[in-house]
């Protein structure tokens, strides 16, 4: 039995799946592999820090957390003592920013390891005899990207993940795409099978218990050469139509479900009827179909339609937006979702997901179609939805707008007229927003260039979006009919009494969300929701 001491820590983000990486690690290091003590803590536990560790690990999510996850590696910095070479940094931004992460002095001698387990453990950790590592020594072992994750450290975090009561695991990895604006072909390069299904199902239900769903996070599993033998091996695991679980107690069985939750891919899906028949044969829910630019619409249409004909009704897709596409090009794609929602009797559920290089460290990207105030809008109006764009029409209408021109009205409104929509449409504010309107409608085009210029100046991020109205609207450079409605930009969305802010939200179209929202759909990996956490937050909490 060993008796040395592993921490693993996971950033304190928001997160819907448990860290599989630091699951697979406790498996290697804990009581079903070498015998260490393991603890696993969210964030900067403070605790541990009254012992020494041994081995730090640190895992890594998206690149623009790289504050969060700076603080988690100099927290495990402190746990091991001060001494560099015992922490070890591995995952998706330590793979994709490699460099970045290797050259900040202070982590120097850092193990920062980039790609995936996949080779023995020694070699795959760089462990080295003259840093005195232990498990230097094993050089032909099981890759611990292989191994069966262990459940039990989540057990030691109060955080609870959205997504938790399932089988975790990949059927493949990689891709056969090299899209631009995605960071798999570096992180895991070209596409290639991973071990039977059945040998993960079987050691998670052995050593933690039966799970009720299946989460597969292939990132595009139609592409496999195996794909009739991997979605036969989840029949033969009990994933088909209508399966649940099994439940004692004289409680009601769970329904079960299998979501490839990183989507599936409609320009295969739409070459052959194969595809969609075969996967109308488990219990597929929601089927994910990405959607990322206008230039897809025709095979996704048709793979939606074949969906439909196969009787696959709950589906979710993940809409790119602020790469190269425009406002309109968005309002497009979600517009097209209702129309074959009415036309087919489906329910598709859509979450766009804001683009950003898999190498910056914030969320500071616009792109080239888009501005800084239009992108803060729409973030406001998927805070009010929950990041979901509804499948029913008429909530869609209401939100986004009627049409093209509407979607691109909403965009440029003061942002306190989208948060509370009903209180300047039809409330007590509705006269403030006749006049706005009235004001703004005398503008040139000119005026309203030079308006939407003003409100995209980044200077409000130094000092304040109302801070940097106020002090705009006291200046004397601004045309003064500019100068008129940008004063309506600096209403407050934040300070309302929190009784007047219950009301007021009952009422705006967060208040009318459509029920019927998988509970697995309620929380978006990353939607960028949470940039302003201090308004965004209680609005969000509020709202539910």
């Amino acid at each position: 039995m060993s008796n040395y001491r592993v921490l693993l820590v996971e950033p304190g983000y928001r997160n819907k799946y448990p860290p599989l990486g630091l699951m697979k690690l406790a498996a290697y290091h804990g009581r079903h592999g070498r015998g260490d003590t393991v603890r696993l803590v969210k964030g900067e536990e403070l605790d541990v820090l009254s012992e020494v560790w041994d081995r730090v690990y640190v895992t890594t999510l998206f690149s623009f957390e790289w504050h969060r996850t700076a603080r988690a590696i100099d927290f495990a910095i402190l746990a091991a003592g001060g001494q560099n070479e015992r922490v070890f940094v591995g995952g998706i931004a330590a793979s994709l920013m490699h460099d970045e992460y290797m050259s900040e002095p202070r982590w120097a001698g850092v193990r920062f390891i980039k790609g995936l387990l996949d080779d023995p453990p020694a070699i795959a950790l760089m462990l080295s005899r003259e840093d005195c590592d232990f498990g230097v020594e094993d050089v032909t072992g099981l890759p611990i990207e292989r191994r069966v994750p262990d459940y039990g450290i989540l057990d030691q975090i109060d955080y609870k993940y959205p997504v938790h009561d399932a089988y975790f695991g990949y059927a493949s990895r990689g891709c056969v795409r090299k899209c631009s604006f995605c960071g798999v072909p570096a992180l895991e390069g070209g596409l290639r099978e991973m071990p039977p299904l059945s040998n993960l199902v079987h050691g998670i239900a052995a050593a933690h218990g039966p799970k009720k769903d299946l989460i597969l996070m292939d990132n595009n599993v139609t592409a496999s050469s195996r794909y009739k033998d991997i979605i036969a091996e989840i029949r033969d695991l009990g994933f088909t139509p209508g399966a649940r679980m099994k439940a004692g107690g004289g409680r009601l069985a769970a329904k079960r479900r299998v979501d490839f939750n990183q989507g599936v891919d409609a320009r295969i899906l739409a070459k052959s009827p194969m595809y969609l028949r075969e996967m109308a044969t488990i219990c597929i829910d929601p089927l994910r179909i990405a959607f990322d630019h206008l230039g897809v619409r025709r095979v996704y249409e048709t793979a939606i339609n074949m969906a439909a004909d196969n009787g696959i009704t709950s589906l979710s897709n993940y809409m790119l937006y602020n790469f190269m596409d425009t406002p309109s090009d968005l309002y497009a794609r979600m517009a097209l979702n209702i129309r074959l929602n009415e036309d087919l009797g489906i329910r598709i559920w859509s979450f766009p997901m804001r683009y950003q290089p898999v190498t910056l460290r914030d969320r500071s990207h616009v792109g080239k179609h888009w501005n800084w105030y239009y992108l803060r809008s729409f973030q406001i109006m998927l805070q009010a939805t929950h990041g979901v764009v509804s499948g029913n029409p008429a909530f869609f209408r209401r939100a986004f707008g009627t049409d093209q021109a509407g979607f691109l009205e909403l965009l440029g409104m003061p942002h306190a007229f989208i948060f509370f929509r009903e209180y300047y449409e039809t409330g007590d504010g509705a006269s403030v927003r006749e006049e706005y309107e009235t004001l703004r409608g005398r503008l040139t085009a000119w005026q309203r260039q030079e308006l939407l210029s003003l409100l995209c100046d980044r200077q409000h991020r130094v000092f304040g979006f109302r801070n940097w109205v106020g002090s705009m609207i006291g200046g004397q450079r601004i045309d003064p009919q500019v100068k008129n409605v940008l004063r309506f930009y600096g209403l407050d969305t934040k300070t309302r009494s929190e009784a007047e802010i219950q009301r007021l939200v009952a009422n705006t179209v967060s208040g009318s969300l459509p029920h019927g929202i998988p509970d697995a759909e309620r929380r978006v990996e990353d939607a960028g929701l949470y940039e302003d956490e201090s308004a965004a937050g209680r609005l969000i909490t509020l709202a539910t």
